[in-house]
């Protein structure tokens, strides 16, 4: 079964449905919207369509849209450390519900926390939800990235 973090929102797997009904009408084939929707839940592992709407990201409407670009200066933490950095790249997906971003911090961190060695990073790249945090969890269930994102 997908993971939640994976799928599409909801507008987008209706147009999957629409496109694959098109597609079948090329073939002469006809499909009820419902059936191409029961299709496309098959396709990502769930039972029904009712089940992946309910388990698909929802784009919330009273929710502002946090703008970034490539080249501001950002704050945040990854694994546990704080960092000041410079976006350098910005992909978009899930209409705007998952950002992959690369950054780079003006000064190294460690993201080990053992006395006996060390590994720095200057570069990191991450994908955050609407709410700036990553998915993926340390061990401590804390989110790998946070980024503070501006109003």
């Amino acid at each position: 079964m997908t993971h939640q973090g994976e799928l599409p929102t909801v507008g987008n797997l209706k147009q999957q449905a629409r496109r694959l009904r098109q597609q079948l009408q090329t073939r002469n084939l006809d499909l009820s919207h419902s059936a191409a929707l029961e299709m496309v839940a098959q396709q990502y592992g769930f039972r029904d369509w009712n089940t992946l709407s309910a388990k698909a990201e929802r784009p919330l409407s009273n929710e502002r849209p946090q703008t970034l670009r490539v080249g501001q200066t950002l704050r945040g933490t990854y694994l546990g450390q704080p960092f000041t950095a410079e976006l350098l790249g910005l992909k978009v997906f899930a209409e705007g519900a998952r950002r992959r971003v690369t950054l780079h911090l003006r000064e190294a961190v460690d993201v080990v926390q053992f006395d006996s060695f060390s590994a720095w990073r200057q570069r990191i790249t991450g994908t955050i939800g609407r709410d700036g945090r990553s998915a993926e969890c340390t061990s401590d269930g804390q989110p790998q990235l946070v980024l503070d994102l501006p109003d």
